[in-house]
């Protein structure tokens, strides 16, 4: 479904902020894979995210997705194949339209420069009802109103609204209220259990990464030093994945973030 062959990633080459990034990192997923990623600050997750969603070309290796081989394709055609949620809650829409058009414009129905249809307009609220944060009564709300818990979920229904071969979670809950975030959570299970979706999520919690998904990668130096799925995975606990870190990465695993959530 995604083959990532041998990319390598080197920002400001020959300059004292010489930084290498990625490294000769090579990565297959199968259809409806989901996959949890783990790693300290640097280790090169979102550039791996940011490698696959066309933000920057390699500097060697390919990607291929779906059987195509979007190496060299453009971030807005690859966005067409690729949804993705951010960190920040307050990217991902637009926050001068309100509900119903930011979903118009994510199901390709117009939004604000086309009329609507009412088929359109119950299905936006049938999918609302599925937060249960009582969006659907408020369609004509401009998003720049709702909290990031909120608008953090409505971007999550905005990028599955049309189903994506490929949906990219960086951390997309960090920035949630713990209720919130489990909230989210839940629904981006169920929506990706139901449409079948290939997924990558970051996440900073160990134990988000071994519950969610079927298989955790753990992250260091630009490439991935721990791959883990199946009988391996199951019954792991934190402490045992600490050890396969360190194992893997000859070092033990040093981020107070990942450490202490």
């Amino acid at each position: 479904m995604l083959n990532i062959s041998h990319i390598s990633k080197t920002f400001n080459p020959g300059t004292v902020n010489e930084k290498k990034a990625i490294t000769d990192l090579s990565l297959h997923l199968k259809p409806g894979d989901f996959v949890t990623i783990i790693g300290s600050n640097g280790a090169g997750k979102s550039t791996l995210f940011n490698a696959v969603a066309g933000s920057f070309l390699t500097d060697s290796g390919s990607i291929v997705l779906d059987g195509k081989d979007v190496t060299f394709m453009p971030e807005f055609k690859r966005a067409r194949m690729i949804g993705r949620l951010f960190q920040d809650p307050m990217r991902g829409s637009a926050p001068g339209m309100t509900i119903e058009e930011n979903l118009a414009l994510a199901a390709g129905s117009g939004g604000w420069f086309s009329h609507v249809s009412p088929a359109d307009k119950k299905r936006f609220r049938d999918r609302l009802a599925l937060l249960d944060m009582g969006l659907e009564e408020r369609m004509k709300q401009p998003v720049g109103l709702l909290s990031g818990g909120q608008r953090q979920a409505l971007t999550l229904l905005m990028a599955t609204m049309n189903p994506p071969k490929l949906l990219l979670l960086d951390e997309h809950t960090a920035a949630l209220d713990p209720g919130t975030a489990e909230k989210v959570l839940k629904l981006t299970r169920d929506i990706v259990a139901e449409h079948k979706i290939t997924t990558m999520m970051v996440t900073h919690n160990m134990n988000q990464a071994l519950e969610l998904g079927n298989r955790t990668l753990m992250m260091d130096s630009g490439n991935i030093v721990l791959d883990i799925k199946g009988k391996e995975r199951e019954g792991l606990t934190v402490k045992d994945l600490l050890l396969k870190f360190k194992a893997g990465a000859g070092k033990n695993l040093d981020n107070d973030r990942i450490l202490l959530s």
